[in-house]
């Protein structure tokens, strides 16, 4: 040991050094994570950025049917009961189908974005419009007979008549609704949302004056209201065109029609029929509930609080949907740019976002839950089964939004397949049975029939989270890169 002139110690070469050391680790752990806190508010904003338009846009599509349905109800009690089957109907047989299928889109068009293969998306979104047109045909078959299939499943005869009308009038919106998912997602996955907004806001209004002068002011009554539909989604169509054919943003993803669009038919149907799997079970097993309420005692009484819970849940299911488009958009992006770790953090981000969410909705319809019923009854027992409901409703508000971005990243990295036998398992193998065990075994009525859907969300939220929490993120990765690349090739197969 050395001393100095007083004959105290001197700290050894290797002790300073090591001292040095330490102190450069703790430096470098705090750039660590202040560069991880970056990161994670950077992700946060670029998501936000996404959700609050698409929330928006969910919205005011959503609000398309409603509008013509509240319109409808001023010319009586028939011609309500009609045009609400019909919606129900059409979106069983129609809009579930195209929504799905078009989701495909989630993935091809965000992984070769993120990939910069801009070309391809308007090749992808091409033949997602041709195959959805050529679906449409056998679609609108099925919604020209909605009359007669409704009086074979039981259905009382004059409401059916009058459900048949209505569906038979909106034919022409369920092409421009499959023109309009392909537009959406063509956009959506390039991130530009404020232009869908705009054309969603333009399109909402709009409708307002159509159906007031079709349902009021012309001799259509109900008819109206369908054809209202017809022109909006077309005006919104027309819109969007008319954005990607000028739009500079959309110079490089649309290069004008090509027959490119013809090849690789098969792979995109391998991915598209399992999407439109995923989205119709879901789909068909909430509409399924309002039908089994019809089989409880007081029918009117259960069918009339299911429907309310229904709606009420749709609503506010539009909030997580369009988070799960954002995280979507995100994770295809990220994994088509070979960044694992980003499409990593991008959905442990929309976890965080969607559980806060869930808690401050779920909350809110806890403490209106009295008052809530009112909104769609005057009587008392209905209000009351309403605030016995919301509760319920709450708890699988949070779960269905789990499942919602859940599913969202599913599609972003490609899993539709997974996807879809999670649903089928959740739904069809726990959920109706529960429900059915738990409402006429049990006796509990329309709140069993809505905790069997729980029972569903979390066995399905389960499932999703496990998959995601074992993704190897480097492989799905390499997995984009190869569907983007392959997918260049006219002679060769999307993996």
């Amino acid at each position: 040991m050395e001393r100095d002139d007083h004959g105290a110690s001197l700290r050894s070469p290797l002790i300073q050094n090591s001292g040095k050391d330490g102190l450069n680790v703790d430096i470098e752990q705090n750039n660590k994570r202040v560069l991880e806190r970056t990161e994670i508010l950077v992700e946060v904003k670029k998501q936000l950025w996404l959700a609050g338009p698409l929330i928006f846009v969910s919205l005011l599509n959503f609000c398309i049917q409603v509008i013509s349905v509240m319109f409808v109800g001023h010319l009586g009690e028939l011609a309500l009961s009609g045009a609400s089957m019909a919606t129900s109907f059409a979106s069983v047989t129609g809009s579930s189908l195209l929504m799905g299928m078009a989701s495909a889109l989630d993935t091809l068009c965000g992984q070769s974005y993120g990939a910069k293969q801009h070309r391809m998306l308007g090749i992808y979104m091409q033949r997602a419009m041709l195959i959805l047109t050529f679906v449409c045909i056998p679609l609108a078959i099925i919604w020209a007979n909605t009359g007669s299939i409704l009086i074979f499943c039981g259905q009382d005869h004059e409401i059916s008549a009058e459900a048949g009308k209505y569906a038979q009038s909106m034919i022409p919106s369920l092409f421009a609704y499959g023109l309009l998912q392909c537009l959406n997602r063509f956009l959506q996955t390039q991130n530009i949302v404020f232009p869908m907004m705009f054309s969603s806001g333009v399109t909402t209004l709009l409708h307002i004056l159509v159906c007031w002068i079709l349902v009021f002011k012309s001799e259509l009554g109900s008819r109206g209201a369908a054809v209202a539909n017809c022109i909006s989604y077309w005006v919104n169509v027309l819109i969007l065109i008319l954005y990607v054919k000028f739009s500079p943003s959309c110079a490089k993803t649309w290069t004008g029609f090509s027959k490119e669009s013809l090849h690789n038919i098969p792979p995109f149907l391998r991915i598209a029929i399992p999407s439109a799997v995923m989205v119709c079970l879901e789909s068909w097993s909430f509409e399924s509930m309002v039908l089994l309420s019809g089989l409880l005692p007081n029918p009117k009484l259960e069918t009339s609080v299911l429907s309310i819970c229904l709606n009420t849940s749709s609503t506010v299911w539009m909030i997580p949907f369009g988070i799960s488009g954002a995280v979507s958009t995100r994770v295809s992006n990220e994994l088509g740019a070979g960044h694992p770790w980003a499409a990593r953090l991008a959905v442990y981000v929309v976890l965080v976002m969607t559980i806060i969410e869930g808690t401050l909705v779920g909350t809110v319809m806890i403490l209106i839950r009295n008052i809530w019923g009112y909104a769609y009854s005057n009587e008392v027992e209905v209000v009351e089964y309403v605030a016995i409901m919301l509760p319920i409703l709450a708890a699988s508000n949070m779960l269905e939004g789990l499942q919602c971005v859940l599913s969202g990243n599913a599609r972003g990295c490609g899993w539709q397949k997974i996807g879809a036998f999670i649903n089928l398992g959740s739904y069809y193998v726990v959920g109706i049975p529960s429900a059915i065990l738990l409402a006429f075994v049990l006796h509990l009525g329309g709140k069993g029939l809505w905790m069997g859907i729980i029972c569903a969300l979390l066995v399905q939220v389960l499932s999703l989270l496990i998959v995601t929490m074992r993704t190897d993120w480097e492989q799905e990765a390499k997995k984009a890169t190869d569907r983007v690349h392959d997918s260049i090739k006219p002679e060769n197969i999307v993996s």
